[in-house]
């Protein structure tokens, strides 16, 4: 598929993959892929951030490409390493064969057969299908010497390995970087990007999503589900439930062959809305009663 041409054609493209994405979203994603600039989401975790860089990568016909960054992350995991276990095989078979030529011997250990190339040496290859997709998801959860060297590969698209040179880009990939916010990301690296804050969808656009991605759900309970996780957000949380959540429930509940929704039902099930056990244990007693009360209260007004 080409490049869409205007916001409409994004918006067109993403339903296409299940994605129901607003104007203003769609707006960063048109102007991301026309001016060849890096995106940077950022946003509570389960609002879809990491699913739009699939969605692209699947409407675009183009490879995904993903970093998961974690505390620790280095080049060697994120760019390349060498393969010293083949290497060591290789000297050994050359002793073997009494080799006696060193500087060949080094050059072959250096060789392209040796490397193995990490995500963001993989985005630089070409690619029949076109410059791939590059995810760099989480990156708050990454260091900040990680966070300045990705700086400098974000800006030429280049990384250099001493032992083979530059290697360079042909087309730059497109690039999404997420992040949770558990810490702030530098501004130089923002200011490399476009940048958009992923809010929880409202009422409307979540039931569109949720029609999407769990269709067999009847509009009856599609509302109900939605309006409880909307007034579950409103709720002090240590961690509000994203759309993620609202779709895992909704299976859930598919699965059980539920119709409506109950306090009983709520309560057995919560595990796949709430992740802490805290969170679980504020709505013992009445509150799981009185926010479906207040969800329903919600559709009628």
């Amino acid at each position: 598929m080409h490049t869409p041409k205007t916001i409409d054609d994004i918006q067109t493209m993403l339903s296409g993959q299940n994605y129901v994405a607003g104007r203003a979203l769609s707006t960063v994603v048109f102007l991301s892929l026309t001016l060849g600039k890096p995106l940077f989401l950022e946003g509570e975790p389960g609002t879809g951030k990491t699913e739009i860089a699939k969605a692209i990568a699947a409407a675009l016909g183009r490879r995904l490409i993903r970093l998961q960054c974690y505390e620790g992350l280095d080049v060697s995991s994120a760019v390349y390493e060498w393969n010293f276990p083949a290497q060591m095989v290789a000297i050994r078979t050359a002793e073997a064969a009494g080799a006696t030529d060193r500087k060949a011997l080094q050059t072959e250990l250096f060789s392209p057969e040796f490397l193995t190339e990490r995500p963001l040496l993989q985005a630089m290859r070409p690619d029949p299908a076109g410059a791939p997709v590059l995810l760099i998801d989480e990156l708050d959860r990454s260091d900040e010497p990680f966070e300045a060297f990705l700086l400098e590969a974000l800006s030429d698209f280049q990384v250099t390995i001493p032992e083979l040179g530059t290697i360079k880009a042909p087309a730059p990939p497109i690039v999404i970087v997420t992040s949770n916010r558990t810490r702030e990301v530098h501004d130089a690296l923002k200011r490399r990007c476009l940048y958009h804050w992923v809010e929880y969808p409202d009422f409307a656009r979540e039931m569109e999503i949720l029609s999407a991605r769990a269709p067999d759900a009847s509009a009856a309970l599609s509302r109900e589900i939605v309006a409880f996780v909307q007034k579950l957000r409103s709720e002090d949380l240590f961690k509000k439930p994203g759309v993620a959540e609202t779709i895992d429930w909704a299976r859930c509940l598919l699965a059980l062959d539920v119709i409506s929704l109950s306090p009983q039902t709520i309560a057995e099930t919560l595990g796949a809305v709430l992740k802490y056990q805290d969170d679980i244990a504020r709505l013992e007693g009445g509150e799981t009663k009185r926010l479906l009360d207040e969800a329903r209260a919600s559709l009628t007004s």
